[in-house]
């Protein structure tokens, strides 16, 4: 046999390094990961959450809807569930109902517990949120918690079941970018396209980042891509159950990749849009754009994650500034429909002496896994500020909004002192305010860095 040159050999060990830097064959496997998933599409015509503006409940499905769990154990002990579903948020009052069955049930504490929605304005109203936007009848409250105990119990149900899953894995982590949202409060959409067309550069912060997060069997063969994405699930606005962008970006990499669970996390996008939209069509399209990019990153050589999990969750009191009899007047007489039904409700508060709440329970959660990746976690429809000062202050971060409770707009210093919808939307989740603390920033990013210095 003739002897290969030692250049020859230095470039047959870097493709081999590649090649195993992105099927993760020749790690140790002492992770252990479990999956799982239910289908959670409304079996009645509930009404839809996420638009003011619809008139009636749903009418049908486009594709189903899904909840999925993933479980991760380390050697050391640390475990947590990552539960990612196609609604438009968990609220306080189903959230907390499921990690209270999860501790009791499975033994997962609070800091083990993160609950992710994709944020689709095409899944269903839940108990206690969104009361205000939509003319809710009996029936229909009754179908609204009938529906909500179900999917507390679906929740519980799919993580024990992927906790009584767990076998050997490897983690990976990666990411790739993908570019259709946009900053649609320094932007107008009907000005988007056109732009786009002549090359007219688009206004305002926006995070195009797509993180993933791969698990492979110990011989390397792909079971679960954990991937994210800063923009809202606002596609499209039609009365059929629906993932939109983030749905068929699922789906299409199930179909891709035989045997993967794939699981969505949303972003801090509260203040970005799929735009141009609307069209069935352009939702799809952004869908195979979503998961090209996450099938780019599971193609290239990935950071393995050494089996270490440490985790740490704090409610955080944010201030609230309560509206003035003035101010609940005004939008009694004036506000759009949503706006004036929030307002007389607070006016019959105040009139019959109900104490409002001087802050909210804010939950931040951190999690580190391995040496330094961080991902961390915050309630609320958080704006991309956030995870752009999160990504300069630690290399190695990925961030999630709308996890476990969606409350509001979380907006940073910039966005609250600019005002607008972003700054808080308090008539649409029903919150007894007219504004956030100032200090709304500060008071989230300390409580971060309190939280990344307890997981080291």
């Amino acid at each position: 046999m003739p002897r290969l040159s030692s250049l020859r050999l230095g470039i047959i060990a870097m493709v081999l390094a590649n090649l195993t830097g992105s099927l993760g064959a020749a790690e140790p496997a002492p992770w252990k990961v479990g999956i799982a998933r239910a289908k959670i599409t409304p079996e009645r015509l509930m009404w839809m959450a996420g638009y003011a503006i619809r008139t009636h409940p749903a009418e049908g499905t486009l594709h189903d809807l899904w909840l999925k769990a993933v479980a991760l154990e380390a050697p050391d002990g640390g475990r947590a569930v990552i539960v990612a579903a196609d609604l438009l948020g968990f609220p306080k009052s189903v959230a907390d109902p499921i990690c209270a069955r999860l501790r009791a049930q499975c033994g997962l504490a609070r800091d083990q517990i993160m609950l992710n929605a994709s944020h689709t304005h095409c899944g269903p109203v839940l108990r206690g949120a969104l009361y205000d936007v939509y003319p809710l009848d009996d029936a229909q409250r009754a179908l609204i918690e009938q529906y909500s105990l179900g999917l507390e119990t679906t929740a519980v149900n799919t993580v024990a079941a992927a906790l009584a899953e767990l076998r050997p894995a490897t983690l990976w982590s990666g990411e790739a970018t993908a570019d259709f949202a946009k900053n649609r409060r320094n932007n107008l959409e009907r000005d988007v396209p056109e732009m786009l067309r002549r090359g007219i550069p688009l206004k305002g912060p926006v995070n195009h980042r797509v993180p993933v997060l791969a698990v492979r069997n110990p011989q390397g063969a792909l079971r679960a891509a954990i991937f994210g994405y800063a923009c809202h699930n606002t596609t499209l606005d039609f009365y059929q159950w629906c993932g939109d962008y983030a749905g068929f970006a699922q789906l299409g990499l199930e179909q891709d990749h035989p045997g993967l669970a794939a699981l969505f996390f949303q972003g801090c996008g509260a203040d970005q849009n799929p735009i141009p939209r609307r069209t069935l069509e352009r939702c799809q399209i952004y869908g195979r754009m979503l998961a090209g990019a996450v099938s780019e990153a599971l193609g290239r050589p990935m950071r393995p994650i050494p089996a270490r999990l440490r985790t740490a969750f704090e409610i955080v009191p944010l201030g609230l500034v309560p509206p003035t009899e003035e101010e609940l007047h005004q939008l009694a007489q004036a506000g759009a429909a949503y706006q004036k039904h929030w307002a007389r409700r607070l006016l019959d508060e105040r009139q019959r002496g109900v104490a409002w709440p001087a802050t909210y329970p804010y939950p931040v959660q951190v999690w580190r896994l391995g040496d330094d990746q961080l991902w961390v976690i915050l309630g609320g429809e958080v704006v991309v500020d956030y995870s752009l000062r999160l990504e300069k202050q630690y290399p190695h971060v990925w961030v999630a909004g709308y996890s476990n409770d969606v409350m509001a707009y979380i907006p940073s210093h910039r966005v609250w002192k600019e005002g607008r919808y972003e700054a808080g939307a308090f008539a649409v989740y029903g919150l007894p305010a007219m504004q956030w603390g100032e200090d709304i920033e500060q008071r989230i990013v300390g409580c971060v860095d309190r939280l990344v210095r307890k997981v080291q």
